[in-house]
Parts: structure tokens; C-alpha cells; sequence
């Protein structure tokens, strides 16, 4: 007989020896909720009278005016009585006017592409491009971008 180094001197199958069967663990001793509740606390003392500043005012709404929106699929442009906005791909970054040192425009490659920078008073600044549909379009852009700009940039030297 030909020793095969298995019991019984038989060769394994094509797949070895069948695992060992499946034993579920035991299972862990029950525990009975988490525990008993916490000792009940005494309420905070109330703080005297006068003892909180009375609320400010509300601030005073932005007084109207112009505003500008343009949109493409993926991106827009808002400039507005609160400020500059610029959005792409569903990410907005938000400037009020008082973090806005200037903000500049131009055409962008193709001639239907409308090109955004808004400027901090550091130095550093934030593009943005929304895409127009004609060239026609992007002049109408321009045209009401420019006045819009030009009314909430009036007077910082620009």
C-alpha cells in the first residue's frame, strides 16, 4: 500500500478535506436594559432680573436695488443688495459687500463665456464662469452686470 500521508492512505479529493461544521457561538448572558436611570437634578436657579442685556435690534434690512443673475447648467452668478455669489457644481461661496474690495469681468474663451472674479481687500480672489447660450446673451449679460456693479461699487474708488 502506498503511504499517502492521510488517514486510511487515501488521497484528498480535488478540494481537500470538508471544513468542520458550523457551531453558532454561545450566546451572551442577558442584560436587563442600561442600567437604572440617573438621580433626578435640581433645576438651575433662575438668574435675576436684568441680569441678561436686552436684545439688539434687528438689523436694518438692505434697501433694495438692482440685482443680476446668470445661470448655465452647472454654475450661476448672483449680485444682489447683500453681496456677490458664486456657484458651481452646487458649491456656494457667498461675499457680502463689506468683504468685497472690487469685482472684475470679462469674456472668456469662445465668446459665449462670462468670466467672474470677486476680489477680498487681502488680495485674494474667487472666479467663477457661467456659460451662456449665445453671444447675444452674453452682451445682455455685460450690459446688466456692468450697471449692477457699478451701483453697489459707487464711491469705493473703483
Amino acid at each position: 500500500m502506498e503511504q499517502t500521508g492521510h488517514p486510511g492512505g487515501a488521497a484528498p479529493g480535488p478540494y481537500g478535506q470538508p471544513p468542520p461544521q458550523y457551531q453558532p457561538p454561545p450566546h451572551p448572558p442577558q442584560q436587563q436594559g442600561f442600567g437604572p436611570p440617573p438621580p433626578a437634578f435640581a433645576p438651575a436657579p433662575m438668574p435675576a432680573p436684568g441680569a441678561f442685556p436686552a436684545p439688539a435690534a434687528p438689523a436694518a434690512p438692505m434697501p433694495a436695488g438692482p440685482d443680476f443673475l446668470a445661470a448655465d447648467r452647472r454654475n450661476a452668478l448672483v449680485v444682489d443688495a447683500e453681496g456677490v455669489s458664486l456657484e458651481s457644481n452646487g458649491a456656494t461661496l457667498d461675499f457680502p459687500w463689506r468683504d468685497i474690495a472690487t469685482v472684475h469681468y470679462k469674456p472668456g474663451p469662445g465668446g459665449e463665456v462670462l468670466m467672474v472674479a470677486v476680489v477680498l481687500p487681502d488680495g485674494r480672489f474667487y472666479e467663477g464662469v457661467v456659460v451662456a447660450r449665445n453671444r447675444a446673451k452674453l452682451h445682455e449679460w455685460f450690459a446688466e452686470l456692468g450697471a449692477v456693479l457699478a451701483h453697489y461699487l459707487a464711491g469705493r474708488g473703483h
